[in-house]
Parts: structure tokens; C-alpha cells; sequence
């Protein structure tokens, strides 16, 4: 994301069913080096399109006044140091170039 955007990541807010997961949550946050944080309403998708529909009826003033609402849950802070981060990153690109090819073309 960072290289796509051009940005710093400074944390990661995640939602939906796999926010559920603890570990895997505090796994993304050690991995990326940023905090990730669930917010108390985490099925975002429906929230985001009643909150436009409030935009578009005049129900929110502005988006000042939705962001407002945000309250967070649960923060996961990252434990790993960078040289752990950067070990396992590594080997994960090992594996995934391994892995490459070993799907078979349909005749």
C-alpha cells in the first residue's frame, strides 16, 4: 500500500469477520511495524453505505461529523523487532517464489 500510494502507513484499520481473529490481527501488526486497530462497529461495508445515504439525505452535516462517530475497540500494537519482520518477510518470498508454477495448465 505504501508504494502504490506514496504514503507512510501509520496504522491499519481492519473490519469484517477476520477482525475477529486476534492472532491474526496482532500477526499483521507485528509484520507490518504499524498499530491495527478494530473499530467497535466492524462490519464497515453497510455502515459506509448508510453513512453516504446520510450524507446524500442531509442527516450528516459533513464527514467531520461521521468521522466523530469512530471508536475504537481494540488497538493490536506491533511486539516483533524489524531484524524478526525482515527474516520472516524474506522467507516468505522464498515460499512464494517456490510456489510459483506448481498449477498446471488445462489441456
Amino acid at each position: 500500500m505504501e508504494e502504490d500510494s506514496g504514503m507512510r502507513l501509520k496504522e491499519l484499520r481492519v473490519d469484517g469477520g477476520a477482525a475477529a481473529n486476534e492472532f491474526l490481527m496482532q500477526f499483521q501488526a507485528d509484520i507490518l511495524g504499524v498499530p491495527v486497530v478494530i473499530q467497535e462497529i466492524t462490519e464497515t461495508t453497510a455502515l459506509g453505505a448508510a453513512y453516504l445515504a446520510g450524507l446524500a439525505s442531509g442527516f450528516w452535516k459533513d464527514q467531520q461529523q461521521i468521522a466523530s462517530n469512530y471508536s475504537v475497540k481494540k488497538r493490536f500494537i506491533p511486539r516483533m523487532s524489524s531484524r524478526q519482520r525482515e527474516s520472516l518477510y524474506r522467507k516468505w518470498k522464498i515460499a512464494v517464489e517456490r510456489a510459483r508454477g506448481w498449477e498446471q495448465e488445462k489441456s
